[in-house]
């Protein structure tokens, strides 16, 4: 196992988006900043992002001097530097000599000047464009001593309908399924005699055209996840041509929507997100760390499990939410090392300082308008850039996970085209998450992975609504079962295969003898109904009733043991939850959702059968606990997401790297929303 850091050094890297860009008319500003960096323990800056304007006022102009002078007196302080391309933002030259760069909407609009992320990835003239800046700024900065890595645009995202994309989409579809008769077959086009006779009639999905034909919107983002990647890996061919060492990244949103990341990490040298969680908002204070935490876990599954980049989150409140509430004291410093303890080896904030006007004038940063970091939260800045430096040792250390959650998005985009059986709330990311929990409050590690990954270095696999069986995913789990592992699925799953097609002979489809059962039918319940369901084994530990909600399957046992039953409304006495011994391992089945409660206990079971267990027997409520590790320590990071006090008890002897490597035992107090990052020999 390789421990080996992200950029060679063992170091955890602090810093901001930077935008000097926005202040040359003031040098004493930017003076002031380096004074501030180091005040802050800064060592890693993003800049960049949106500079195209600057860098290049005119077509074929550049500007480049204020950039020299800005990197040159970062590196003259020891920060480094993820240098951007600009593509995510052009000037307004540009726009008004080629319209055709920017994109259009899914109404055949062509968008006007402004904004961001909004040009055509199709564009043989705005690749040009970009192939040339990014090529000046390659040859200029590649080799620069204070580039570390390159941050290729910023936040992709969308897509556009203008002829180019319609074009490539067409090859796209041809190169996919050769014949239009294979395509209609997979369309099933005969359905609202939606047949395709050319290739040419063929139209991207549209809200004043076609949008009923659920594999043809399935086909539209697979495509745009491709187009996306293949202009992404246009910029990286371009900077790496000059300099092929410097690694490359692009920075990722929270469970988003648009593209697949799985498939887009793959021409990504490191992972990096930005993560914007509504801390202080919700009554239930465990709904944003563990969404929080499963998003850290999904991002360090891109690369299998190697260390990632937090590239942004805001130190203090963002300015775009409904509501923009501060983050308490220490919220700053648990929600950063809850990155760490997830994977991360670098911590950055947007922004370093707040734009003095347009709309992120009011999004949290280190430095306020005030100027200074004399202020409750650039107090807080400054001593976790502190506690970064004595954590350096952590960066590269692994998180060792033995349980996976199956969160697939081209899965998520099929359950979400479905119409029925519930259109007011498919809730698919909203179940895994209540799977995600369980496991979260038990300390346990978890990787969040999609139905392409390997399953073989898990014991235990948890893949609630998997509606759509991609390719060679129910051979894999068959494989994975018979091996000895122990795989849990849900209701609506098995239901269509990887053209939305569904599958005959009844559901779930391939995984029908996996699992041991036949399910017939699904009932949709309302938000304000739910069925009772009870306990009928004691694997769950209990022998009660729970309720179920959202939707329930009516299924049959067939070979699976059933372990609860409906007690109520007109299914009642039919199984609600079974377990199937298949091979050496076991498939369970959940056939609703289940209350919290159910799913603890379930999953407790399951763990516990497979000797899975977090680092501390027993955690407080709204205290969390994981780890990473390597060839010498495990890291323990413990954190309280509470306004109250917490006190745990260690199973061991630990180090408190925080405090000045102070050995502790017995029952430590974590304060609110307070942290300790521990560690003890494995």
């Amino acid at each position: 196992m390789s421990f080996e850091p992200l950029f060679g050094k063992h170091k955890i890297f602090y810093g901001a988006d930077y935008n000097p860009e926005q202040w040359l008319d003031t040098p004493e500003i930017l003076e002031k900043d380096l004074e501030l960096m180091k005040q802050a323990h800064c060592s890693i800056m993003s800049v960049g992002i949106f500079s195209w304007a600057k860098l290049e006022p005119q077509e074929g102009v550049y500007n480049f001097e204020w950039l020299d002078k800005v990197l040159d007196n970062l590196n003259s302080i020891g920060v480094k530097v993820f240098l951007a391309t600009p593509s995510g933002a052009r000037p307004g030259w540009m726009s008004k000599k080629y319209p055709e760069v920017l994109r259009v909407w899914d109404n055949r609009v062509r968008a006007l000047h402004g904004g961001r992320h909004n040009h055509c990835a199709s564009s043989p003239v705005y690749r040009e464009m970009v192939k040339k800046i990014d090529t000046a700024l390659a040859e200029r900065y590649s080799h620069h001593p204070a580039v570390l890595g390159w941050h290729i645009s910023n936040e992709f995202s969308g897509s556009c309908h203008c002829e180019y994309c319609q074009k490539r989409f067409r090859e796209w579809l041809k190169q996919k399924y050769k014949t239009l008769d294979n395509l209609n077959k997979a369309y099933w086009s005969t359905f609202w005699s939606h047949t395709y006779s050319s290739w040419d009639e063929i139209e991207s999905p549209s809200s004043i055209g076609e949008s009923a034909v659920h594999a043809l919107n399935l086909d539209w983002k697979r495509f745009n996840t491709e187009l996306c990647m293949d202009f992404c890996k246009h910029e990286i061919d371009t900077v790496k041509a000059v300099n092929p060492a410097l690694p490359v990244t692009t920075n990722f949103m929270e469970f988003f929507y648009d593209y697949d990341y799985f498939e887009f990490s793959k021409i990504l040298d490191f992972i990096s997100w930005d993560s914007y969680p509504e801390w202080h908002v919700y009554k239930d204070e465990e709904k944003i760390p563990v969404y929080t935490a499963m998003n850290h876990d999904l991002m360090r599954s891109l690369k299998g499990g190697k260390p990632f980049v937090l590239m942004e989150e805001t130190p203090t409140c963002t300015n775009w939410r409904g509501l923009s509430k501060l983050k308490k004291p220490n919220m700053n410093t648990l929600g950063s090392l809850q990155a760490m303890a997830h994977g991360a080896d670098n911590i950055q904030y947007f922004q370093w300082r707040k734009s003095r006007g347009s709309s992120e004038k009011f999004h949290g940063a280190f430095i306020d308008h005030v100027g200074h970091l004399d202020t409750r939260a650039g107090h807080e800045e400054c001593e976790l850039g502190a506690k970064l430096e004595k954590l350096g040792e952590i960066a590269g250390s692994l998180v060792d996970a033995k349980v996976a959650i199956v969160f697939d998005t081209v899965n998520r985009w099929a359950i979400d085209d479905a119409q029925g059986p519930r259109n007011c709330g498919k809730k698919y990311l909203e179940v895994c998450l209540d799977y995600y929990k369980a496991l979260w409050k038990k300390g346990v590690n978890v990787d969040v992975i999609d139905e392409t990954c390997p399953l073989d270095k898990y014991k235990v696999v948890i893949a609630p609504m998997t509606y759509m069986i991609r390719g060679d995913y129910a051979k894999r789990v068959e494989k994975f079962v018979q091996n000895g592992g122990h795989y849990v699925s849900s209701f609506w799953s098995g239901i269509v295969d990887d053209t939305d097609l569904c599958f005959l002979g009844g559901f779930p489809g391939p995984l029908k003898e996996i699992l041991g059962i036949w399910d017939e039918e699904i009932e949709a319940l309302g938000d304000d109904e739910s069925v009772q369901v009870k306990s009928i084994c004691d694997c769950t530990g209990f022998n009660r009733c729970f309720s179920a909600t959202h939707l329930c399957a009516l299924i049959h046992a067939q070979g699976a043991k059933v372990l609860a039953e409906y007690d109520s409304d007109f299914f009642k006495g039919m199984a609600a939850a079974t377990v199937n011994t298949y091979g050496k391992g076991k498939a369970y089945y959940v056939a609703s959702r289940l209350e919290e409660s159910f799913i603890d206990a379930l999953v407790g079971s399951i763990l516990k059968e497979n000797d899975i267990h977090g680092p501390i027997e027993t955690l407080p409520f709204d205290v969390s606990c994981h780890t990473r590790y390597n060839d010498e320590y495990e890291y323990v990071f413990l954190g309280n997401y509470s306004s109250k006090a917490q006190t745990v008890l260690l199973p061991c002897e630990c180090t408190d790297i925080l405090n000045h490597n102070k050995s502790v035992s017995g029952q430590v107090t974590l304060e609110p929303y307070g942290s300790l990052v521990l560690k003890h020999k494995r």
